[in-house]
């Protein structure tokens, strides 16, 4: 049985029966393909003798819920949790007070990352997920027994998980990894939903200045319009067009009308803010212009290098039990190499650099540079046949 939540009084009554309890698991459904942020359809809840699903197109005010969520000693267990923590930050503009994403903690103890929840609870809990309803399109009611029965299954187990998980990463002595993990998680997630990264456009690399000037201003002046229509900015103007503005240079309604795939008749109507946009990164001043940054070209031997190694340290994860993709790829081996012999010039030390990725992996790497330790080819039939002895 489960509780179905259609309106501000039910989700009250629920609220009121959580916060009893020290930990809340939830997921949720949503459609992101037509709107500029993800429509928020179903929020699916339980917690000890609690399983409910809220009906977020019916039930409109949802803040209570939330900060529930952010209310201090209250754990938030979620998997891949991205979108569900993007929907708390947008609501309150506040995070979970403590959050246990169960993709986040399999990986710390012996599993594939990002693995998916049918996956996690099938290797962890012996336990068959519902693979149907996979396509449903969460805006249409009404919903069938059927469609959330498969709903509130992707929480159905979470409690569980986030047991389990808790007891291995203890005995692995990994529950500070997570705790650290799960901290510059929130963080990215945070900067990604709030940071505006016009340099994401497709094609920018290679490109002059004054050209990056102007696809900073249309990425913007893009934002600013998909944000009042709601809808997805590419739908406004995709990158390729971006990137083929850029390089014609005009501001010119006339000559932006030309380029092929700018005929559409809704872009006459926004015509004038997109030619505006472009005017502005052509006055840019030149000491203002994106990409002047002076940084000192790390050798090409460091990509090479960091592939190597990389390949090595994820035979050493396997052997220590950790997922090698939670610990870093080849490009953050090649940044750390980067770091160690001073061509790293960013703010923030590479992801390899610091906190327990740094004790896992740092000190290995410094000695193979000092020579305290080596590389070499092992058994070659073995799944991992790099080794690496220490002195």
């Amino acid at each position: 049985m489960y509780d179905h939540v259609t309106t501000e009084s039910q989700l009250a009554d629920l609220v009121t029966r959580l916060a009893a309890h020290p930990h809340v698991a939830f997921d949720t459904e949503f459609v992101s393909e037509h709107t500029y942020r993800s429509q928020l359809c179903l929020i699916q809840v339980a917690a000890p003798g609690i399983l409910a699903v809220i009906d977020t197109l019916k039930v409109r005010e949802l803040d209570p819920f939330w900060r529930l969520l952010t209310e201090p000693e209250r754990t938030t267990v979620v998997h891949a949790g991205r979108e569900e923590m993007g929907f708390i930050l947008h609501a309150i503009k506040a995070r979970p007070a403590r959050l246990f994403d169960v993709q986040v903690a399999a990986g710390l103890v012996d599993h594939d990352f990002p693995a998916g929840y049918a996956s996690i609870v099938r290797r962890f809990l012996s336990v068959q997920t519902n693979k149907g309803e996979t396509r449903t399109d969460w805006r249409q009611r009404p919903l069938s027994p059927a469609q959330l029965d498969y709903a509130l299954d992707d929480v159905r187990h979470l409690e569980q998980l986030w047991s389990k998980l808790e007891g291995k990463l203890a005995a692995a002595g990994r529950t500070a990894w997570m705790h650290e993990e799960m901290a510059t998680w929130q963080r990215d997630v945070e900067e990604s939903f709030t940071r505006k990264r016009w340099r994401r456009i497709s094609g920018l690399n290679g490109m002059p200045r004054r050209e990056l000037a102007i696809a900073r201003e249309l990425w913007h002046w893009r934002d600013q319009v998909a944000e009042s229509r709601d809808m997805p900015p590419k739908r406004v103007l995709r990158d390729d067009l971006i990137v083929e503005l850029c390089k014609r240079k005009s501001a010119d309604p006339a000559q932006i009308g030309a380029v092929r795939g700018m005929q559409r008749s809704d872009l006459r109507h926004i015509m004038n803010g997109l030619s505006e946009a472009i005017a502005r990164g052509l006055a840019c001043p030149d000491d203002e212009l994106p990409g002047g940054e002076k940084h000192r070209a790390p050798p090409p031997q460091l990509a090479v290098l960091g592939q190597f190694l990389a390949t090595a340290i994820a035979g050493i994860c396997r052997k220590q039990k950790i997922a090698p993709a939670l610990v870093g790829t080849a490009a953050d081996m090649r940044d750390l190499l980067a770091f160690k012999l001073g061509y790293h010039e960013d703010d923030r030390p590479p992801l390899l650099a610091a906190g327990w990725r740094a004790d896992f992996v740092g000190s290995l790497v410094d000695d193979l540079l000092s020579g305290k330790a080596a590389l070499r080819i092992g058994d070659v039939h073995a799944p991992d046949p790099l080794v690496i002895d220490r002195a």
